[in-house]
Order: structure tokens, then C-alpha cells, then sequence
């Protein structure tokens, strides 16, 4: 066993890329001071900024909440926003982690049901695309719903910035999902910050966890303790395109372990010369004509999803309890968990190993 790389004591965790090796103390210190330095480096919160916190219950939520606390606590105000997309034996369990964590910490919190926002729950969505598949993938409509519900509810809350658990994993994979779709607009979107003050309509999203591996989030909040759902991933995540570049990157990252931060420096080059396409497409943006938000078209894609749904032929009642999830489990033939979906497979010694390896885990806990 290596020595922690700052103290000398027996390390409990090993990021492979350094190589760099820490006890517990100091892995809780270098994980937060790194969020502090994106924090301030990309100046994402300002002194009485009234911040909502988009919160599933995950991992990566929970700790942007706890650490938001811990840094900023007392220099600006927190609101959690919890949102149900009406998933069964999934979504409420990880809600209840998010209101533990809320209730022990003293923030206050809010949970918003899809099945209210927009009339359809994700359930009742995942069975009108069994009776019609060309309606499409539940999660592009889960994802666009969720979006579009986050950024009413914070203009609704007064927020003047919306935080989201978005880690280096998901930002990455968001980059080459762009790229291999040619989508300069949206990949010119990415990054720590999004939006501003000025645009009507619209409450600029951050992400404090933006320079953090998955595999330290889920290290980080084990290690700090911080209460969060960590059993099977939502059951319709197996339709979604990310994990096929989840699974290629996180490839590329066990074979050259850095892999991750490489690709972030690139983009970060790329960045300035996206711009351009950027600004040209804030200059089209507008309100929708039917629900208000902010869009690039007449109509939202929130919207144009609801109708699809209208108008599609089928059942309109929701499956029994629990029924919604048993289909997907069942059609993939395997446990949907983060060794299934992430690359994660934890033994009995608590390592979390990337999909496929046996030897040197690219994040292991001792």
C-alpha cells in the first residue's frame, strides 16, 4: 500500500492518472479544494446569490449541495429542487436520500412532479414509446422535460443562479456527443457556466463539479459521508445514447489514464473559436409562444414533445406500480446498476473499479 503523497500515513485512495495517493483527510481536502478553484476561477456564484440546486438524490447532486453548503453556506442562499419523474421503486427512493440530506443539513427544499409540469409522468412516456417507437428514446423526452421544469421553477424561486451536479464525466461525454452529431450551438453551450444575467427568461446554470471525475464524486461522498441513493440506476437509462460514448471514454481513460482531463483541455481551446456560433444563435432566441420559455424556435422542444405525446394513439393509463420498471430490466437481461451503465464494479474491499479491469482501478478506496 502507497503512503498518502502529503502526510505519510496509509493511503485510501489512488487516482491513477497522477499517480497520486491520499489518506482520507487529505483526498476530502484536494477533492474540495479543486471545486473551490472552479468556483472562483470561473466566478460561478457571487456573495447573496440565491442559488437552487437541481437534486436527484445521486451521488453528484448530493455532494454539489453538501459542498455548496460547507464553501458558500453562509454567504448565500440555498434551495434544493428536487424533481419526480414519476419512476416507481427508483425516483422515490432517491428523493427520500435527497430530503435526509436537506433535513440534516437545514435547507430547504421543493419537489415538482413531471406528471403535474407536463402532464406526463416517465413512466406513462416510456409506455406510449412501446406502443409507438417512432415516438423515441424516454430519455430525450425525460431529459427536455427536466431541463425546461429546473429553469421554471428557479425563475419562479427568484433564483439568480441554478446549480447542477454535472461532473467531468458527463461534460466529456456531452463534448464528443456534439462532435460526432456536429452540433456546434450546443457544444458551444457547454461549460461551467451558461447563460447570463441579461437574457430574460433564463437563470444561468453552474456546475461546481465540473473538473471532477465521477469516480471521486462517488469517492467523495462516500468518504465525507454524505447521505444518497446508490442502488440500481433509473431502469430506462439502457435506451440512452450517452452510454455508448460513456463506455468509450471511459475506455480511452483506462488504458491512458488522463484521458478525461485531456479532452477538457482541448475543448477548452476550442472554446473561443465556438463562440462565434454561439452568440449567433443567442441572437435568435426568443420566448415560445405557447409556454413562455426561452427557445431558438417558435416553439420549445418541451412543447413539440407534449404534442408528439398528445398525439399519439394508444393507452393513456398508467401502468401498475412498479410495472414501468420491469420491461426495460427484463428486454436488457441484466441488472441495471453502475457496473452496467458506469463501469463500476465494487468488491468486497470497497474499490470501484472501471468497467472491464481486474488489477489497477483508476479510483480505488482501500
Amino acid at each position: 500500500m502507497n503512503p498518502c503523497q502529503e502526510c505519510g500515513e496509509p493511503s485510501v485512495i489512488t487516482l491513477a492518472y497522477g499517480p497520486h495517493y491520499f489518506c482520507k483527510k487529505h483526498f476530502l481536502h484536494f477533492f474540495e479544494k479543486r471545486v473551490r478553484k472552479t468556483i472562483r476561477v470561473n466566478r460561478l456564484i457571487e456573495p447573496k446569490d440565491k442559488v437552487v440546486v437541481g437534486v436527484s438524490g445521486g451521488k453528484d447532486s448530493m455532494a454539489t449541495l453538501f459542498l455548496l453548503q460547507k464553501i458558500l453556506g453562509k454567504t448565500i442562499s440555498l434551495h434544493a429542487l428536487m424533481l419526480d419523474e414519476g419512476i416507481p421503486g427508483y425516483r422515490d427512493k432517491a428523493i427520500a436520500k435527497a430530503v435526509d440530506g436537506c433535513e440534516q443539513w437545514g435547507i430547504p427544499y421543493t419537489v415538482a412532479k413531471h406528471q403535474e409540469e407536463v402532464g406526463y409522468s416517465t413512466t406513462e412516456v416510456f409506455q406510449k414509446i412501446q406502443e409507438n417507437p417512432k415516438l423515441g428514446s424516454s430519455c430525450g423526452y425525460c431529459g427536455t422535460f427536466r431541463r425546461e421544469i429546473l429553469n421554471r421553477k428557479a425563475i419562479e424561486m427568484k433564483a439568480t443562479k441554478l446549480a447542477t451536479g454535472h461532473n467531468l464525466d458527463d461534460e466529456m461525454q456531452s463534448v464528443a456527443m456534439n462532435l460526432f452529431t456536429g452540433d456546434l450551438f450546443r457544444l458551444a453551450r457547454l461549460g461551467p457556466r451558461s447563460g447570463n444575467h441579461e437574457l430574460e427568461g433564463f437563470v444561468p446554470r453552474i456546475k461546481p463539479l465540473y473538473e471532477c471525475p465521477e469516480k471521486e464524486v462517488m469517492a467523495y461522498a462516500n468518504l465525507a459521508g454524505i447521505p444518497h441513493y446508490s442502488d440500481e440506476c433509473c431502469p430506462y437509462s439502457w435506451m440512452a445514447k450517452r452510454n455508448h460514448f460513456r463506455k468509450a471514454i471511459n475506455d480511452l481513460e483506462a488504458n491512458l489514464p488522463g484521458s478525461k482531463f485531456a479532452l477538457l483541455s482541448s475543448f477548452r481551446q476550442l472554446k473561443p473559436m465556438l463562440a462565434k456560433e454561439e452568440f449567433r444563435q443567442k441572437a435568435n432566441l426568443q420566448k415560445c409562444v405557447q409556454c413562455g420559455q426561452v427557445t431558438t424556435q417558435t416553439v420549445c422542444g418541451a412543447c413539440k414533445l407534449i404534442k408528439r405525446l398528445n398525439e399519439s394513439t394508444g393507452k393513456n393509463e398508467a401502468p401498475s406500480h412498479g410495472a414501468g420498471l420491469l420491461v426495460p430490466a427484463i428486454k436488457r437481461g441484466k441488472k441495471l446498476t453502475c457496473a452496467t451503465t458506469k463501469g463500476y464494479r465494487p468488491t468486497e474491499r470497497g474499490r470501484s473499479f472501471p468497467h472491464g479491469e481486474t488489477d489497477e482501478p483508476l479510483v480505488q478506496i482501500q
